[in-house]
């Protein structure tokens, strides 16, 4: 199994960032997919969810509204969409799979936010 994030970096407040997981080793179709991040200051925090029937998105406070999670099955692929980046929103970026108790994590993306 492996997740690969990839699309973080640099960005100046009130800009724009889509991250990338890429998967395989897995049915990513019966999967659902997460986003969460951290600092190193704080606990890993859940940012969105797709669900995995229904295409069905929540996000947390903090970001509905500026970010949207969506899904390719087709390229076992999900996304994270930012746009309104705020300083706060500097964080490692990771994606995750779950199925029933199953979940799998990538290692990774970071972004920053500079004001």
């Amino acid at each position: 199994v492996q997740l690969v994030e990839s699309g973080g970096g640099l960005v100046q407040a009130g800009g724009s960032l889509t991250l990338s997981c890429a998967t395989s080793g897995f049915t990513f179709r019966t999967h659902g997919m997460s986003w969460y991040r951290q600092t190193p200051a704080n606990e890993r925090e859940w940012v969105a969810s797709i669900d995995s029937v229904d295409g069905r998105t929540t996000y947390s406070d903090s970001v509905r509204g500026r970010f949207t999670i969506s899904r390719d099955n087709a390229k076992s692929t999900v996304y994270l969409q930012m746009k309104n980046l705020k300083v706060h929103d500097t964080a490692m970026y990771f994606c995750k799979a779950w199925f029933n108790v199953a979940q799998y994590w990538g290692q990774g993306t970071q972004v920053f936010v500079s004001s």
